[in-house]
């Protein structure tokens, strides 16, 4: 049976021409200098080295393996001084074996290089490429007749299943050396509910429960086995979600047949002071906060994820947007990896239930200097999908200067939009001009808001504010309106918020605080959450919701002011200095106006739910609040 030895600590890292210092996995050399802006963060190659104790197996029977799941971007594996693999990519699962060269005391050496190329992406894009060993390495023991793991990183298994009635059929192939396969499928309460022996087979489920989103995110397991001699040699096993869906132009999103418009977020894979070499437990975080603003899809930008978090998708219920980062600038000489890492991408996530749709590519059009080998490109990277993947669709993320009319729109199965229409450039009603022009002139392309968002500064704040001023009350009006926007377009296959948090783009100079992207609706460090984090609560959530906006905004000046709630209550009565002010009706948006006092203790109530807040008189603006000229530089 497969044994794991995690090799996580006690690594000599190499940085520069410096000295080695001992370093803990997960680990990134980026994890300051990526983050303070400037975009000048160290992009070069490291070195990390360890001893490592030969595992306990059995030459005659086992294998020994070594498995990284994500280093970036490139990576050189020596093993004793034998050059065993490399690979470029920086977010997929690969692995290696080393039974030949394996000693009882062992030299592992791993070059991480995430050096300017024109050959591996991500090269050009809003967000920092963290060099770095960031996920899990390990020693993986196998048995020589096992299930296939060195096909792109795979599992060696696969699965399908159609849904006629209340009954399914689930279809598993597996991949293996050897015939003597016993396939076997699981409830969620681990009851065995069939079985067959074969190396390709289907299942009838009778009854079928279904994966249905964050309604009843039910997961059958799927467990084959390699066994000879009533020995089990190999096993491997993957949680299996049973579901239809279908994407119309016209009426948007459908899971299970019936409608599920998608509303959600997407997610940067980064922490303050940290880089990318983040926790399980962080993962968890994210994804409880996600779950508390009530999305119901995620776009995981703009690369693969770790697999942990591809899992809690699946046991959650999160639909999912997957994708690799081909992103901003085609490279004629990135094609091969282009192509290699949308393999990677599809192989090792194939079985996951949560993901609907494989992305091509982002705003790819922003350096369309190539254009007819970038069309080129796509069509093959369409073709690669739907011969690896023919259950799911494809789409890309055009650019918001992307014509309509660009051939690269039309090669996708269904298309998404990145748009900041009342932020990058005035007037928020053209993102209604938009949707209804496109709508109307491509009624069959199913349209989605792949992108969409401004930033917001929790420490930043105006009576009157405006696009462009960063302040945490402008970023909530803007989402305000896109809100009633999108609820005008009941079409859009679904909506993404960029960016669920802030994240680092070392690249930028906006807001006051350089190398961050501050579109979040959590700020990095994921404590504090922006205004805007709970007008989508109150929107999206079935928990009750009651929030007094603008709580930093401590001190107003001006002899009134407009105290604004968030609620997804019927009512909300306002109070000030334990004086009723009004209780009035509205839909998720509540507005008083009050007369300031010296001191102002705002209570807002609804039912049992209650929210408090203080403000202080004062006679001007407070400076603190205003942003401050600076060199302002996007990311571009």
């Amino acid at each position: 049976m497969r044994r794991s030895i995690l090799l996580m600590n006690d690594w000599l890292f190499k940085y520069k021409n410096n000295d080695f210092i001992n370093v803990n996995l997960p680990h990134t050399w980026n994890n300051i200098d990526g983050q303070d802006g400037g975009n000048d963060y160290y992009r070069g190659s490291c070195t990390y080295e360890r001893k490592v104790s030969k595992p306990i197996f059995d030459l005659l029977k086992e294998d020994v393996y070594l498995v990284f799941e994500g280093v970036n971007a490139s990576a050189t594996i020596v093993f004793n001084n034998h050059e065993v693999i490399k690979h470029d990519g920086g977010y997929s699962t690969f692995r290696v074996n080393v039974t030949e060269f394996l000693k009882d005391e062992n030299d592992l050496k791993i070059i991480v290089d995430n050096s300017v190329n024109d050959k591996v992406y991500p090269q050009n894009a809003d967000f920092t490429f963290y060099g770095g060993i960031y996920r899990d390495v390990y020693f993986l023991v196998i048995n020589k007749t096992r299930f296939d793991i060195d096909y792109y990183g795979g599992p060696g298994i696969k699965y399908y299943s159609t849904v006629n009635g209340n009954d399914a059929t689930v279809f598993v192939e597996t991949f293996s050396n050897s015939d003597n396969v016993f396939i076997e499928l699981y409830d969620q309460e681990n009851n065995l509910v069939l079985q067959q022996k074969g190396t390709k087979v289907s299942f009838l489920v009778k009854d079928a429960h279904l994966w249905n989103g964050l309604i009843d995110p039910y997961l059958y397991k799927i467990v084959a086995k390699i066994i000879c001699d009533d020995e089990v040699l190999d096993e491997i096993s993957c949680n299996c979600g049973i579901r239809t869906f279908k994407v119309d132009s016209k009426k948007g999103f459908f899971l299970n047949g019936k409608s599920y418009p998608l509303h959600g977020v997407s997610r940067h894979q980064d922490r303050k002071a940290l880089g990318n070499a983040i926790s399980y437990e962080m993962m968890d975080e994210d994804m409880n906060l996600i779950k508390e603003i009530g999305a119901n899809t995620i776009r995981l930008a703009h690369y693969q994820h770790n697999q942990y978090f591809y899992d809690l998708c699946d046991k959650v219920g999160m639909v999912v947007w997957a994708e690799i980062p081909y992103i901003s600038e085609h490279l004629v000489n990135g094609r091969e990896n282009t192509i290699n890492q949308m393999k990677e991408l599809i192989i090792q996530n194939f079985n996951h239930p949560s993901i609907v749709t494989w992305g091509l590519s982002n705003e790819i059009t922003i350096k369309d200097n190539h254009r007819k080998d970038m069309l080129d490109n796509h069509y093959v990277l369409q073709e690669l999908c739907k011969e690896l993947d023919p259950t799911r669709v494809t789409t890309l993320a055009c650019f918001a200067m992307c014509t309509p009319f660009h051939p690269v729109t039309k090669i996708s199965d269904i298309i998404g939009w990145n748009l900041y229409l009342g932020w990058y450039v005035p007037f928020k009603w053209l993102n209604d001009c938009f949707m209804t022009f496109y709508h109307t002139f491509w009624p069959k392309r199913a349209l989605s808001y792949s992108e969409y968002g401004a930033e917001g500064m929790p420490n930043l704040h105006s009576k009157h504010p405006k696009r462009g001023d960063h302040t945490e009350e402008y970023q909530a009006i803007y989402h305000e309106y896109m809100l009633r926007c999108f609820k005008r377009h009941p079409y859009l296959w679904g909506t993404y918020i960029w960016n669920m948090f802030d994240f680092a783009a070392d690249a930028r100079n906006q807001g006051g605080e350089p190398g961050m992207n501050h579109k979040g609706m959590i700020t990095f460090d994921r404590l504090t959450k922006k205004d805007s984090f709970y007008l989508y609560k109150a929107w999206w959530s079935t928990e009750p919701v009651l929030h007094i906006c603008s709580k930093r905004y401590e001190k107003r000046e001006g002899k009134k002011a407009i105290i604004k709630v968030y609620s997804n209550q019927k009512e909300v009565s306002l109070y000030n200095n334990g004086k009723l002010i009004k209780t009035i009706s509205a839909d998720k948006v509540f507005k008083f106006k009050i007369k300031l006092e010296d001191v102002n203790n705002i209570v807002a109530k609804s039912g049992n739910l209650e929210d408090n807040a203080t403000f202080i008189k004062v006679n001007e603006r407070c400076p603190e609040y205003k942003l401050k000229a600076t060199d302002s530089k996007n990311w571009m």
